[in-house]
């Protein structure tokens, strides 16, 4: 029989599998554990940074866990080792990317989708930082994530890519700089087409009017059109295919009662209300390659990224920064949530296989629920609560309890307290004494 475990850190090395295989190393590599006070070995410190990161709790409880377990800490300390983790978690983050060798589809292509998502700091009104994030779309493991602030912007020049991917990205990517830099390593593209990002030009390079090119295509019906793309500037020509489908009336009345209302100031122009009756994709595959039809459904599996993201904020809050914006709690909040996130996918796919997921059949479930249980089945793993000592509460109500403040907490005032007891024992007298 089994012996039932009696070490906290016995436990909690059981996520340590699905860990870079060198983390302890590399957390004396990078500085953040130098020598042993309150925090004794790196586990301890991976610890501290699961429960402030993966669990989200508030720097206090973080030490309040902490003095539970092995000895009395304070959050102030919590915070300063906490800041010195930033560059470990991000390596131990680089080599968990990509998760797991993949080999090419059949016809020697893997489809890499690509998307970014915004972030906002407590209180924030706007966007703080923005996640890049590259997909395998076939076993849906992540490839890239990255972590940037506000004014780093949506480019597919983020991302490292190779002959044989081909990328498939929303409108936001449709600038030439960044295509072009895709097409210079090797990859393809299948991109939603802004057409006003752009200059349009035929496949000749003479100028294009798609309004023109377009009016007399039937609702409901496919086009090809040879294309090429240029920057304002000139630079960076990008040659393809533009893949034309023109909805129906009322799918198109959608669209255009969307770009009203997204339109900022004024109205759109009667171009940008032509357009919003079309889904442009744009492609450097040659349709003998991948027919127009097959590239549209392509392009309607990107919605898979959106799924992952949302999945992300909606279970484990990687949208709630817990700290302030482009501070070093911050940097180490974000990469270590991301690190958490695919510590946790990793363990899923270990425990459940990695085929029950993918794209190229019919699948039995998706991952949200799993993803919740897997969540609550790590948390007594990083917590160590099966282990809290006894002995460790008046430690952690010290630790726990509130700081002097300008403003004090409320308390009775003592003359009320003076007249509820006296109204008490006067109340009491002369009642029964139960047996």
């Amino acid at each position: 029989m089994q012996l039932p475990l009696t070490d906290p850190d016995t436990l909690f090395e059981e996520l340590l599998q699905d860990l870079p295989a060198e983390t302890m190393q590399m957390a004396r590599e990078f500085k953040a554990f130098v020598r042993a006070k309150k925090v004794k070995t790196p586990a301890q410190l991976l610890r501290v940074v699961f429960l402030y990161c993966g669990l989200d709790k508030p720097l206090r409880e973080v030490a309040g866990t902490f003095t539970a377990l092995y000895e009395s800490i304070t959050d102030q300390s919590v915070a300063e080792r906490l800041r010195a983790c930033g560059p470990w978690v991000k390596a131990m983050l680089r080599r968990m990317l990509p998760m797991a060798a993949m080999g090419p589809l059949p016809t020697g292509l893997r489809f890499v989708v690509i998307d970014a998502s915004s972030i906002q700091a407590p209180g924030a009104k706007g966007t703080d930082h923005r996640l890049h994030i590259a997909m395998d779309l076939l076993s849906l493991q992540f490839l890239e994530v990255l972590v940037s602030d506000v004014h780093t912007g949506e480019t597919l020049k983020h991302f490292t890519l190779a002959p044989g991917d081909v990328v498939l990205a929303d409108r936001g990517y449709a600038q030439c700089q960044g295509m072009w830099a895709a097409v210079q390593q090797g990859a393809a593209l299948i991109v939603r087409l802004n057409p006003f990002s752009v200059v349009l030009g035929d496949a000749a390079g003479a100028p294009l009017e798609l309004s023109t090119a377009l009016k007399r295509q039937k609702t409901a019906t496919l086009r090809t059109l040879g294309v090429t793309l240029h920057a304002a500037g000139g630079q960076h020509e990008v040659r393809g295919w533009v893949h034309a489908y023109r909805l129906n009336a009322e799918q198109a009345n959608r669209a255009r009662q969307k770009c009203r209302q997204g339109h900022k100031k004024g109205t759109p122009s009667a171009e940008s209300l032509f357009v919003a009756g079309w889904v442009l994709v744009f492609t450097t595959l040659a349709p003998t390659v991948l027919s127009a039809q097959t590239i549209m459904a392509l392009y309607r599996c990107r919605w898979q990224v959106e799924i992952a993201i949302k999945r992300w904020k909606s279970v484990l809050d990687v949208d709630a920064l817990r700290a302030k914006a482009n501070s070093p709690l911050a940097e180490v909040w974000l990469h270590g949530k991301l690190l958490y996130a695919l510590m946790l996918e990793r363990r899923m796919r270990r425990q459940l296989g990695d085929t029950w997921s993918r794209l190229d059949h019919e699948r039995v479930a998706t991952w949200w629920r799993v993803w919740g249980m897997l969540k609550e089945e790590i948390a007594p793993l990083i917590t160590g609560a099966l282990f809290w000592k006894e002995d460790a509460w008046e430690a952690c109500l010290k630790v726990l309890a509130e700081r002097p403040r300008r403003r004090k907490l409320q308390q009775l005032p003592p003359e009320a307290i003076a007249v509820f007891y006296r109204c008490d024992e006067s109340q009491q007298d002369g009642m029964p004494i139960a047996a």
